[in-house]
């Protein structure tokens, strides 16, 4: 079908059905638009519905009900004092701004509703404003799929009946009890990514915005300068879908397009975490439509590990490597054999390890590397879906010593010798003096969390064989160049000036963070921010919380 019907023309148009997309829709409905909401893949939840749906929104009002001090000012400071210029004042501003109105809004217009998660520091809480007993990451309740009829089935992920803070990751144990898992499943109640996308979509559905799948936008409509809609190919053919407010881009990232991710990524990269979709759609068509970009070269760095026979949308799957390497008898080497960085650091930073570069050799220092961990570290802990105790999997490299298990990684097996006897007398000496594993307030806190907070939750030696090695790859969670936009989501060109009809946000936009990954959440706080504000824009009744005026300061503010 080629050419345009009455069902194919809505106020506003959004693409993408994550965490930003979804909010960009149901804000823009919820403002009296009528919207027109599609999704390329076949399934809907994007890379949101992978996640631990985890949002950071500093300065929120679960945060005050707790008893924890915060401020927009703090959380200001805190950006600041990270972002290394790559932040516009006028994006953090509305970003931290807006998030109280964003949570007020969630709790009274729609089915998502949020908590906090207690204690989860932020990643760099040491720095101005940061908060070391966390404040400022949230999680949503959790949701029935039964609320959301023939749509319960048609989202990416596997059914996970749990809260964060029931996962290892934010202070649980990773099990529930068996009548309570059985009574959830029952229900179909979900917690984490995809509860957020769940209560999102029916929201949405609740307005009378559904979505479209299997429908790839490939390029915006302009006339006169305006966009004015989007051309959609769909399995059936090619429809033209006006927009007469507008179109919200919310495509994700482009790390599934290996050429875009060569061009512009600042290092080494595969595997990524994402849903396979993110190639790149929303960037090419804001490009062609003379956007100007910002952020290209960062992401949301996380190491990963592949495990043989995961997949994820006919791709290759991975797991996300935050508690192994965080709990004690585990390092980190390279291909010299040697420790290279604090492994128990927020994993965004660990991007910036990865790309060490070696100009003499020419190749980067730490890619490859390998998680080394112990018979005790198994015995204690097990890992990499193996529980306490239990056998390591065929696939995880071992050896009876160190030496063998050198020999098997092709890595000099001398230095691996000397790098664990280091590592074993700093851990006797009580502090990592080589890399400050376990000085700041986050390390520990994917660790032993029976000695948290304090360094033994981190902090172990490697002396009980046999030996075991799990090669680890530089990825990310998200691509996080794009459009550069205002404050409202609207795309500027490559002169400044904003590009009428077309709006940005998620992934699919220049992050308002830059190289920042504040805590918890900071993929989704900005995400379901910047999509309310985009949203409302679009429909014409933008956000109450005013940012600064564009190119501004906060220092000029003060002044």
């Amino acid at each position: 079908m080629t050419g345009q019907t009455a069902k194919e023309r809505y106020d506003v148009v959004v693409l993408g059905t994550g965490a930003a997309g979804l909010t960009a829709a149901l804000a823009a409905a919820d403002a009296g638009a009528s919207v027109g909401l599609f999704e390329k893949g076949d399934l809907v939840g994007g890379t949101t519905a992978l996640a631990s749906g985890v949002a950071w929104i500093p300065a929120n009002k679960y945060a005050a009900e707790a008893g924890v001090e915060d401020s927009a000012e703090e959380a200001l400071d805190y950006l600041a004092s990270l972002s290394h210029g790559m932040i516009l004042p006028e994006l953090a501003e509305a970003f931290v701004r807006t998030g109280p109105e964003l949570v007020d809004w969630l709790e009274t217009r729609t089915p998502l509703q949020l908590r906090l998660v207690p204690g989860f520091p932020d990643y760099h809480p040491e720095r101005p404003g940061g908060k070391p007993r966390g404040g400022r990451s949230l999680e949503p309740e959790l949701f029935s799929f039964d609320e959301l009829g023939p749509w319960a089935d048609r989202f990416v992920g596997a059914p996970r009946p749990m809260y964060v803070t029931e996962t290892p990751i934010g202070g649980g144990t990773g099990f529930l009890e068996a009548d309570v898992e059985a009574e959830r499943r029952a229900r179909r109640i979900e917690g984490l990514g995809r509860a957020m996308v769940g209560a999102l979509l029916k929201g949405c559905l609740d307005r009378g915005v559904e979505p479209r799948t299997g429908a790839r936008a490939t390029d915006l409509l302009v006339e006169s300068g305006r966009v004015v809609g989007v051309r959609i190919q769909r399995a059936e053919g090619v429809v033209d879908v006006r927009a007469d407010r507008g179109v919200v881009i919310a495509t994700g990232g482009f790390e599934w397009d290996e050429a875009l991710a060569a061009s512009f990524l600042r290092g080494p990269m595969s595997y990524p975490a994402s849903v396979p979709t993110n190639t790149g759609d929303g960037l090419r068509m804001t490009m062609r439509a003379g956007a100007m970009l910002g952020c290209m070269r960062e992401a949301w760095w996380v190491p990963v590990a592949v495990i043989p026979g995961q997949s994820i949308q006919g791709r290759q799957g991975v797991q996300l490597v935050l508690r192994e390497r965080t709990l004690p008898r585990s390092i980190m080497v390279n291909r010299s054999g040697r420790r290279f960085t604090n492994e128990a650091a927020n994993y965004n930073a660990l991007g910036g390890a990865f790309h060490q570069f070696d100009a003499a050799r020419f190749e980067y220092m730490n890619q490859p590397c390998w998680l080394v961990f112990d018979q005790g570290f198994v015995d204690r802990y097990g890992g990499f879906g193996v529980p306490a105790g239990g056998r390591m999997p065929a696939w995880v490299t071992q050896a009876a010593t160190l030496h063998g298990l050198a020999g098997q990684l092709g890595i000099p097996a001398t230095e691996l010798e000397r790098t664990v006897d280091r590592w074993n007398w700093l851990v006797t000496a009580g502090r990592d003096t080589d890399h400050g594993r376990g000085e700041s307030a986050y390390d520990g806190w994917c660790g032993d969390r029976r000695h948290y907070p304090g360094r033994a939750a981190t902090l172990g030696p490697l002396d009980e064989g046999p030996f075991y090695a799990v090669e680890i790859h530089s990825s990310t969670l998200g691509t996080k160049g794009g459009p550069r936009t205002t404050a409202d989501g609207e795309v500027l060109d490559v002169d400044g000036d904003v590009i009428p009809g077309l709006w940005a946000a998620g992934n699919a936009m220049a992050a308002p963070t830059g190289m920042v990954y504040g805590g918890a959440g900071g993929t989704l706080g900005p995400a379901l921010v910047f999509g309310y504000r985009a949203g409302r824009s679009a429909a014409g009744t933008p956000a109450l919380a005013e940012p600064l005026a564009t190119g501004s300061s906060r220092q000029e503010e003060r002044a």
